[in-house]
């Protein structure tokens, strides 16, 4: 009589040793190779945009080349917001500690390349450094009439904290110190400064998000200054920093970068028509010597266009 084998639910041991036994030799190597290999897991990338801001314009663009960048790098690290919204000194002290981020990306400074490593490709081509004024809509005949000297002598704000703060300050810029970001649209709403300069890639973002502040963009003027926004990383991650290098290269050179850069900015260059306005020129005193002011590639210039 030929024998049957009778699976039982209540006895699965059973079941799956009789099953072992019946598999050839080449079978069960087989099993137990893919049992003993543990499954690929990419290593994650902690950066600096939390995902309660995933609604803000302005971490788009560095994350998505982020991405590119790791993925023209090939590897395995995988990208991924972090779980709490810091301040930015707070955010610089936690990548340079280790602590709970991996990447961010800033303005440099001498110090900040310092406390931490830097990977010397302008991630945005220099567009922070093109700053637009918000000011609010009654005042724009005003500024349509001012000389760039009266513009200086103009009360404007900065945080404190912030590169930019010292940049205008060595400018000749009055310049009145805030302790937090939201907190300057309150100051020019209420006449407490006359007008916040803010980057062409941040400027239209914030009037959307400015719901219950109205704000323009003051006719006529652009400052500019060379402002390299980099990715920095842990001085001890020496491996990721070089596969981000190695990425954005990639990314360069198959003209990837560029589309993207278009892809997220071609829009407001072309509404802010930078070409049009009287570009006022300030010195960076932050600039690291390293920073490749030589490479024209690596540079946005409104006079040259994308």
């Amino acid at each position: 009589m030929k024998h049957l084998t009778v699976y039982h639910p209540e006895r699965p041991s059973l079941a799956i040793g009789i099953l072992w036994r019946r598999l050839s030799l080449l079978s069960r190597c087989a099993v137990l190779l893919l049992l003993a290999t543990p499954a690929l897991a990419g290593q994650p990338v902690i950066y600096s945009w939390a995902e309660s801001r995933s609604a803000d314009e302005r971490g788009h663009y560095p994350v998505a080349l982020l991405k590119l960048a790791l993925a023209k790098a090939g590897g395995t690290y995988e990208p991924k917001a972090s779980s709490h919204d810091m301040s930015q000194s707070r955010t610089l002290r936690h990548v340079e500690l280790g602590r709970d981020l991996d990447i961010t990306w800033t303005l440099t400074t001498p110090e900040r390349e310092q406390r931490l490593l830097p990977i010397r490709i302008p991630i945005d081509r220099g567009l922070l450094g093109w700053r637009l004024l918000l000011i609010t809509p009654q005042d724009s005949d005003f500024f349509a009439t001012l000389t760039a000297g009266q513009l200086k002598n103009l009360r404007s704000g900065q945080e404190q904290d912030w590169p930019d703060y010292q940049i205008l300050r060595h400018n000749g810029f009055k310049i009145t110190p805030a302790t937090n970001y939201q907190g300057l649209f309150y100051m020019l709403k209420r006449g407490r400064i006359a007008y916040f300069p803010r980057a062409l890639t941040e400027v239209l973002p914030e009037i959307h998000a400015q719901k219950n502040i109205d704000l323009a963009i003051a006719p006529r003027w652009v400052l500019y200054y060379p402002a390299p926004v980099y990715f920095f990383v842990n001085k001890q991650r020496p491996e990721l920093a070089a596969a981000i290098e190695k990425g954005l290269l990639m990314a360069i050179d198959d003209g990837s970068m560029h589309q993207l850069f278009i892809t997220h900015f071609g829009e407001s260059i072309n509404r802010m028509e930078l070409h049009k306005r009287e570009i006022i020129r300030l010195e960076n005193p932050l600039l690291p010597a390293e920073t490749p002011l030589d490479n024209a590639a690596l540079w946005y210039d409104a006079t040259r266009g994308f």
